[in-house]
Parts: structure tokens; sequence; C-alpha cells
């Protein structure tokens, strides 16, 4: 197993095949093919060229920034792939983020995320969503 870290994107093609392998909701590729470029950072993990990890930042690079995408193949999960992902999104945020910039994410395990320092927003605010 050869790994190799990139601040890139996947392909429109890989990042729906990984959504779904990883047992996130579905992205059409014309969703993802018109999304992806838009994104202000992005890490991929592959094997051998093979994609096996990714996460991206996406906002307006200076007030917002979310924290969406992160998503490790589970043949390699409990490998320690997730937290080299939000390490490689942390360091990108240190040098992007400003003073007052709000960075944020919808969590679907909240412990980990709390282990590399991130706080839940509640009971001061409720994360929300509208699915269309």
């Amino acid at each position: 197993m050869k790994l190799e870290f990139s601040s890139t994107l996947p392909s429109p093609e890989e990042y729906v095949a990984m959504r779904e392998a990883a047992g996130l909701s579905a992205k059409a590729l014309e969703t993802a093919t018109k999304g992806l470029p838009n994104s202000l950072f992005g890490v991929t993990i592959r094997d051998n060229g093979k994609l096996v990890g990714m996460g991206r930042v996406i906002g307006d690079g200076a007030c917002f920034f979310e924290i969406v995408d992160i998503a490790v193949n589970p043949s390699y999960q409990g490998q320690g792939l997730g937290k080299k992902i939000m390490q490689m999104i942390d360091q990108y945020l240190a040098s992007e983020a400003m003073e007052g910039s709000y960075v944020s994410m919808i969590a679907d395990k909240p412990g980990f995320y709390e282990k590399l320092g991130y706080k839940r927003t509640n009971p001061e605010a409720e994360g929300m969503y509208k699915r269309l």
C-alpha cells in the first residue's frame, strides 16, 4: 500500500463513487461536475492512483468556511486517514481563515471531530438543512 496525500479534488466520477462507497448521500454526476470546481480547498488520498479518501472546504473564503465530504473508503477506515484529511484541512484553514471567520460542518460522527478541537453548536445554536 502506497498512499499519496494531495491538496487536490477528486474527479466528479471519483467523487460520486466515493460518497456512495463511504455511505454518504448520493450526488448526481451533473451536480458534482458543477459543484467541485467551486471548492476552496480539497484533499485526496490515493492508493496507487485509486481514490481512497477525500475532503473539501467550501465557502466564501473569508467570513465562512464549511467542511464537507469527509469520506474514507470502508476498506481503509480505522487507519487514521480521516484524521489526516482533517489535519490537512485544518492547515489550510489556519493559513486562510481570518480573525472572526466561522468554520462549520454537519458532523455525522461528532465525537471524531470533537477530538480534533471542534465543538457542538448546541444549545446556543442548532444546525439546520433543507434538502432540495
